[in-house]
């Protein structure tokens, strides 16, 4: 089970601990912060790059298949519901994440896309399309 803490610092400065890694968040300063840090957005996508990263890594290792390098580049806006056609949300916004992923190394087109596939099975991103519970509880 992953640990996190997180307190706050100083404006929206926040001390986060995750697994004994200290890791400072904050929001950019149009948006009141200082901009010391990465913001929560920013966060949750090295999270899912890192995962990506990771996992085709270790599918590549039990493969044998030369991967020298994987380069990802990831945003995160909202989308109108109405133009997303794929979407079952129909009104509102939508959270829509783009992920562009590059491989280095002597690889054939079907390893490459077969690599993209798996890169989209990380734990991480399975997580990000289940349904997921957030229980807050308040303590003394």
């Amino acid at each position: 089970m992953a640990t996190v803490t997180a307190q706050t610092r100083k404006n929206y400065q926040v001390d986060i601990v995750a697994n004994g890694h200290e890791i400072l968040a904050d929001e950019p300063k149009d948006k009141g912060g200082d901009n010391l840090g990465p913001n929560p957005y920013d966060l949750l996508l090295a999270s899912l790059a890192a995962c990506k990263v990771i996992t085709v890594h270790m599918y590549a290792e039990r493969k044998g298949w030369p991967v020298e390098k994987v380069n990802i580049s990831m945003s995160h806006q909202k989308i109108d519901a109405a133009d997303c056609d794929d979407c079952d949300t129909e009104s509102g916004k939508v959270d829509e994440i783009l992920c562009d992923i590059s491989f280095e190394g002597d690889l054939d087109d079907a390893q490459r896309e077969r690599l993209a596939q798996i890169a989209d099975r990380c734990p991480v991103h399975r997580t990000l399309h289940s349904e997921t519970k957030i229980r807050t509880k308040l303590v003394d």
